[in-house]
């Protein structure tokens, strides 16, 4: 005979969800939030918003953008380690996660262990710009001028820490020169700044830089890549100028929270990688001087050794700076 309690006492000592025979819902059921640790209107924002609207399109929801800038993105980033890892909320961040651990003695993530890779998105060329006013031109003449104005030029970053940030430290660096520094809460506001000549210089990504640039609404000096791009011919490198050797991209990648579960990560990283083969996605990023990553570098395992590589790599360069976070 059937014990009409059987059922009441597995419903009672089995986890909901998880009952024989009761189907989950497929991921994902509702829309999905990439967290961008920076001010809206930045570079990482804009490549957030491309390509997670790309990656909606092939995930069958919205997926929806939050900016939550401040203390050089670790503010946003430590939303998304502490999030739920459901694959409902993601970040979409870049080379400062690779400086922080050296930035931050008091980090209360570990920017490895508390987060799983989605993978790379894109590497981006920045570029040395200046207000639209200054007398300077061209690069000969701005590295003359900064060495003789020293602390009463003004350069500006979205923040320790920050891409632009570590530009600016490695361009005053190797033109031995310095300067006063404006931080911001992100590149977005910076920029703003810039176009109404509130400080002098600044190191962007050409996310933000090339229109304004080509409508010469601010100065563009020189690229940070190893050779020229093609949609900023007219700008050299500044190893052309004279700075040897000097090479500084951006890199954006994809994380979420550890403890996604694989199915959901393949999902992820498949919608990525469909998104960053989109002709609508590839002529975007071209327009704004950059590129999508190569398919085998936008996976979890490419990304995970890219950052610990990047640890090592710019860990040494922070320290000898003697820079940390606020």
């Amino acid at each position: 005979m059937k014990n009409p309690l059987r059922g009441l006492i597995l419903a009672a000592v089995v986890p909901a969800g998880i009952m024989p025979g009761l189907a989950q819902p497929a991921y994902p059921n509702k829309p999905v939030t990439i967290v961008v640790p920076a001010a809206a209107g930045g570079p990482t924002d804009t490549v957030a918003r491309l390509i997670g609207e790309a990656m909606g399109r092939t995930l069958g929801q919205q997926i929806l953008v939050e900016n939550v800038g401040g203390a050089g993105g670790t503010i946003g980033m430590m939303r998304v380690a502490r999030s739920a890892p459901d694959g409902y909320t993601l970040a979409v961040w870049h080379i400062a996660q690779a400086v922080a651990p050296t930035l931050y003695d008091n980090l209360r993530y570990n920017v490895i262990e508390d987060f799983d890779s989605i993978g790379r998105i894109t590497d981006v060329p920045m570029t040395i710009v200046g207000k639209s006013g200054l007398a300077p031109r061209n690069i000969a003449e701005l590295l003359a001028w900064v060495k003789q104005r020293q602390t009463a030029a003004t350069y500006a970053h979205g923040g320790i820490g920050s891409v632009a940030h570590l530009c600016g430290l490695m361009f005053l660096h190797a033109a031995g020169a310095q300067m006063a520094a404006v931080s911001y809460r992100g590149t977005g506001p910076a920029m703003n700044d810039l176009l109404g000549g509130q400080f002098d210089l600044m190191c962007d990504q050409t996310t933000t830089t090339v229109n304004p640039i080509k409508d010469g609404r601010i100065i563009g000096y020189a690229v940070t890549t190893s050779a020229r791009l093609a949609v900023l011919p007219d700008l050299p490198t500044l190893d052309e100028a004279g700075l040897k050797g000097f090479e500084v991209t951006a890199w954006h990648a994809m994380w979420a929270p550890k403890g996604l579960p694989a199915p959901v990560v393949e999902k992820l990283t498949a919608a990525l990688k469909v998104a960053l083969k989109e002709p609508k996605v590839i002529e975007r990023f071209a327009s704004l001087g950059i590129e999508p990553v190569a398919m085998a570098l936008a996976t979890p395992d490419a990304l995970k050794a890219h950052l610990e590589a990047e640890v090592a790599k710019w860990g040494p360069v922070i320290a000898a700076a003697g820079v940390k976070g606020n």
